[in-house]
């Protein structure tokens, strides 16, 4: 039998930063310094959408889930991945390598198709303002957001339990985390059936809701084109300025992550490109980070409940 010297694996080796010991420090610094930020970041736009009533609007409901669904996820990562730099035994259980690629799956597609509602949300703001109270009401922003966490939770759940079944003979896995392509490349069986689920959850999960974010700029940018005035067209643009940016970012990353072009022996063998890990990084860590800071920056209803909220706690 092919598999006959298979045996039951109770634990993965994440080999990430293997036999480099004096550059462990320097990430676990970066790493340790980026989660802090990213909590910090992303707990303060959620906290200020909460409390300041003047962004109960669909827009902040978004950003707050977009917010919460960064921390999410990175959370689901980073924290193992700073234990394993000063763990002398560099493994991570089975079981919590099957958590860890669900959660980081789920939050990846959750927020593909959360951006895409967000596109949508953008459209009806500027195309059609006079009916966005009521086709952008609390009965459809609402459902709009737990669709999408529905949908981040089945394809996760579904490519995940079909990932764990698969029978593995080697458990060395040449990555920081568990990551779905890496953990994929571990077994000793055929994964074409598991490289199809994930085309067709791309396709539904990720280049849809792509494609549903280009009709909608397509037609704000038709919309805004159409004002007579330049300060209309600027104040029009700037609602939308900070979600695109976002959008460019998170779908740059991510479909050269997946969507790339892999031969034949890459994508049977156990190692996996350097690049595919930096990217990795980039979207797991550095997209996060910047989310909060672009909305930050750019939208002055978030300066403004940023200032009410340091009058409200720092200067009484």
């Amino acid at each position: 039998m092919e598999w006959e010297n298979q045996t039951v694996l109770e634990e993965f080796f994440l080999q990430g930063l293997s036999g480099y010991p004096k550059l462990e420090l320097i990430f676990f610094v970066f790493f340790l310094t980026m989660y802090l930020l990213i909590l910090l970041g992303n707990g303060t736009l959620i906290t200020i959408s909460i409390l300041d009533s003047h962004l109960h609007t669909p827009m902040y409901f978004f950003l707050g889930n977009l917010s919460f669904l960064d921390i999410c996820f990175t959370t689901s990562s980073l924290p193992s991945t700073l234990m394993i730099f000063f763990s002398e035994r560099k493994s991570i259980s089975f079981l919590g390598c099957a958590v860890q690629m669900f959660l980081g799956l789920a939050m990846g597609t959750t927020e593909c198709v959360l951006l895409g509602m967000m596109a949508f949300d953008r459209f009806v703001a500027i195309c059609h303002p006079l009916r966005y109270p009521i086709i952008m009401s609390k009965d459809s922003y609402v459902p709009m957001a737990v669709g999408s966490w529905f949908a981040g939770v089945v394809n996760s759940a579904v490519q995940t339990a079909f990932v764990i079944q698969l029978p593995f003979c080697r458990n060395v896995i040449n990555h920081f985390l568990c990551e779905i392509l890496a953990v994929m490349k571990m077994a000793c069986a055929d994964i074409s059936g598991n490289e199809f689920i994930m085309l067709v959850a791309t396709t539904l999960f990720t280049l849809m809701p792509l494609l549903l974010i280009v009709i909608s700029y397509s037609l704000i940018i038709s919309s805004i084109l159409k004002i007579q005035s330049s300060e209309g067209r600027s104040k029009a643009f700037s609602t939308c300025s900070a979600h695109l940016t976002v959008v460019i970012i998170f779908y740059g990353t991510i479909l050269s992550m997946y969507m790339k072009p892999k031969s034949k022996d890459t994508l049977n063998s156990d190692n996996l490109d350097a690049t595919d890990k930096l990217i990795s990084i980039f979207y797991g860590v550095m997209t996060p980070l910047i989310n909060p800071i672009i909305y930050s920056l750019r939208n002055k209803d978030v300066k403004k409940a940023l200032k009410n909220l340091n009058r409200r706690f720092f200067n009484k």
